[in-house]
């Protein structure tokens, strides 16, 4: 049910949970709810995802973390494969994308909107503000898929120093079981094997596409907004797979669907792999599902067999901070990009003006209403299709 009605990021998704498992169900307590949340926000991945996988483990242990895992992501993933398919259906039939043309302007007034909240969220102190800043500028400049992991390591190595402000806890008795952590490495070195040997064949782009997704997967600390950097500069800008309009158009979209944000890639996944035919977009979009997904479900589990004696380390807490100063840094640089790509190509002063002031529409209705995301969608929709 939840997998269905879950409408919003992380924050929205965190209520929900706290209604149904904790104050419904029982399942667990308000305090185990928050740290498990604080956890999954730690480790990269899709933050939802995570957290209501590990509910699932401390309740049945992994069979029925694994099951909760693909209750929770089955419905966005085929709605989301289903409108790739559906859009390159289109695109095959010379129908007009045109009822999408405020998709593009709504999608980054969602973007700057959630970049808001993301900050205004995690971003407490001067360190970590000036971290974002740096953060945003260093990957708007060198907006290559390596830089960002980098961003956030470093991010994180700069406030392990401010270590010493966080309170001494004694007794840690750490016990690792390293047979999830093994799996999550053995993964990643396949798939990077295989797209190195495939890539000078045709056959080799769903082999390719599976390294890109688990790396993306791999790298995205702070929910499905910091997918945006990595995703435009992946699949947009450096392979050209997607267009800057299908981009927006999708991500518009995923506004409308329940579930996790990360649903997102798949349908990245499912555009990326059109040349394949109807059964090579669907393909796309479970490939994508399983890199975006696998490598934080693998993480969650092992972090969780320790976390209640990791957590008393102080450099771990403290490096948050600046892991996630610099996610939000990301997610700036994401929102200028995605600006940046968006309107190299209007040649009318008209639409650029229009477009602006749709993204500022967008972005005070969420801020100051309370009007749901998928009734603005509707709506951008409906304009499309009259004007």
């Amino acid at each position: 049910m939840i997998a269905c009605t879950a409408f919003g990021g992380p924050q929205a998704h965190f209520a929900i949970f706290l209604k149904e498992f904790v104050e419904k169900r029982a399942y667990i307590t308000h305090e185990q709810l928050i740290e498990l949340t604080a956890l999954c926000t730690l480790l990269p991945g899709p933050t939802s995802t995570q957290t209501i996988t590990a509910i699932g483990y401390k309740v049945g242990g992994a069979p029925l973390a694994y099951l909760t895992l693909l209750v929770w992501i089955f419905p966005s993933v085929c709605i989301m494969t289903f409108a790739g398919v559906g859009v390159n259906y289109l695109l095959e039939n010379d129908i007009s994308l045109a009822f999408a043309r405020y998709m593009q302007p709504i999608a980054i007034g969602f973007v700057a909107y959630a970049s808001l909240q993301f900050i205004q969220k995690v971003i407490t102190t001067k360190t970590a503000f000036l971290l974002m800043i740096i953060a945003t500028c260093v990957a708007f400049v060198f907006h290559k898929p390596w830089v960002f992991p980098i961003i956030i390591v470093v991010g994180g190595a700069i406030t392990t120093l401010k270590f010493r402000k966080y309170p001494r806890q004694k007794d840690k008795n750490i016990q690792i079981k390293w047979r999830n952590l093994t799996y999550f490495i053995l993964v990643f070195v396949i798939v990077g094997v295989l797209s190195e040997v495939t890539r000078q064949f045709s056959f080799g782009l769903p082999f390719r596409l599976a390294e890109n997704f688990y790396r993306t997967g791999t790298l995205i600390f702070g929910g499905g907004q910091v997918l945006i950097p990595l995703m435009l500069t992946e699949f947009v800008q450096v392979k050209k797979l997607v267009s800057i309009e299908e981009f927006s158009s999708g991500y518009a979209f995923s506004q409308l669907v329940p579930g996790p944000t990360f649903s997102f890639a798949v349908f990245i996944g499912a555009l990326c792999m059109r040349e394949y035919g109807i059964l090579g977009e669907i393909s796309g979009g479970l490939i994508a599902a399983f890199g975006v997904f696998l490598p934080g479900t693998l993480l969650i589990f092992f972090v969780i067999q320790f976390w209640d004696e990791l957590k008393k380390y102080r450099i771990v807490r403290a490096s948050l901070e600046g892991i996630n100063a610099a996610s939000a840094g990301l997610v700036l640089a994401g929102f200028a990009l995605m600006v940046l790509a968006s309107y190299q190509s209007i040649l009318s002063i008209n639409i650029l003006i229009l477009n602006i002031g749709i993204i500022i529409v967008t972005f005070l209705l969420l801020q100051f209403t309370k009007i749901p995301p998928p009734v603005l969608i509707l709506i951008g929709f409906l304009g499309g299709i009259i004007f």
